[in-house]
């Protein structure tokens, strides 16, 4: 499945297990490799950020290879 990074944008993400993270921002690219590393997401309110790696304005970075579908919403497959 082809998509632009725009049509990512502002979509909830959530996690296998059905927490909602927030929502997405942007992405991170190595573009030596052409490879996406990472989502940005600003995190929902309720979340507990302290089990995620947060970055200096504070979206939570979460890998891009642990995406698992797209839909309605993003679900991730974070390790425990």
């Amino acid at each position: 499945m082809k998509m632009f990074i725009t049509e990512l944008q502002g979509r909830t993400a959530m996690s296998s297990d059905g927490e909602i993270l927030g929502t997405i921002d942007n992405v991170v690219i190595d573009i030596e490799k052409g490879n996406i590393m990472h989502l940005l997401i600003n995190p929902a309110k309720d979340l507990d950020t302290k089990k995620f790696e947060v970055e200096a304005k504070g979206r939570i970075v979460v890998p891009f290879n642990s995406m698992k579908s797209v839909k309605d919403v993003v679900v991730l497959e974070l390790k425990k």
